[in-house]
C-alpha cells in the first residue's frame, strides 16, 4: 500500500508538470517527442503495480527524469532558463541542459535495469551485473540517437528544437558519453541503498 501511495503522487506531479509543460511550449512538435516516453511510462508504472512494484528509489528516479523530459519539452533543451542561467555564469557558449538530460538517460535507467535484473534473473550484484546494467544503459542511449536520426530524416528541419545539437558536431558521441557516466555513477553510488530496498520489497511480497 505504501508503494501504491508513492506510485499515485509520482503521477499526480507528473500530470500536474504535464498540463503545465503543455500550455504553451516553444513548439509543439518537439513537446510531444519529448513527452512522448512519460506518456509510455505512466500507464505502464500504474498497470504494474501490483504484479511488479518497483523500489521507492526507483520510482523517485522516474520522478525526476519525468520532470526533466517535461521541462525540456516545454521550452527545448537549448533554452531551458536555468541551462542559460548557468551558461551565463560560467561563460559557456551552449545551453548544457540537455547534458544533464542524457546523464539522467543512464542514471535512471541503470537503477532500473539493475532492479530487473536482480529480480529476475540469476544474476547477483558483483561485477558482471555492473557490466551488464552500463551496457543496457549504453544501448538505450544508442537508441534514442537513432530516434534523433530517423526524427531528423522524417522531419528535416523542423527536428532541429529536438535534435539540441546546439552547433556541436560531436553531440551524439557526447550524449552516449554522459549516459555512460551516468549508469556508471548510479551504480557506484546507489547500489547499497537500492539492494535494502530490494531486501525490503521482497519481505513485503512474502
Amino acid at each position: 500500500m505504501r508503494g501504491d501511495r508513492f506510485l499515485v503522487a509520482l503521477l499526480a506531479v507528473w500530470a500536474i508538470a504535464l498540463v503545465a509543460s503543455g500550455l504553451r511550449p516553444f513548439d509543439r512538435g518537439t513537446w510531444w517527442l519529448e513527452v512522448f516516453p512519460v506518456l509510455i511510462a505512466a500507464p505502464l508504472l500504474w498497470f504494474t503495480r501490483r504484479r511488479f512494484p518497483l523500489t521507492p528509489l526507483a520510482y523517485g528516479l522516474i520522478l525526476v527524469h519525468g520532470l526533466i523530459l517535461m521541462l525540456g519539452g516545454a521550452y527545448t533543451y537549448a533554452r531551458v532558463p536555468p541551462g542559460e542561467w548557468v551558461s551565463d555564469l560560467f561563460g559557456w557558449e551552449r545551453n548544457h541542459y540537455d547534458r544533464l538530460g542524457h546523464f539522467a538517460q543512464g542514471f535512471v535507467p541503470a537503477i532500473i535495469a539493475r532492479e530487473l535484473l536482480l529480480r529476475t534473473s540469476p544474476l547477483r550484484p558483483g561485477k558482471w551485473l555492473f557490466t551488464l546494467v552500463a551496457g543496457v544503459c549504453l544501448a538505450i542511449s544508442a537508441c534514442y540517437e537513432f530516434i534523433e536520426w530517423w526524427a531528423a530524416l522524417a522531419f528535416g528541419g523542423g527536428a532541429t528544437e529536438f535534435l539540441g545539437t546546439q552547433g556541436d558536431p560531436w553531440d551524439t558521441q557526447w550524449d552516449m558519453f554522459l549516459a555512460l557516466l551516468g549508469a556508471l555513477s548510479a551504480q557506484l553510488l546507489l547500489a547499497k541503498a537500492h539492494d535494502r530496498q530490494l531486501e525490503e520489497l521482497e519481505e513485503l511480497s512474502r
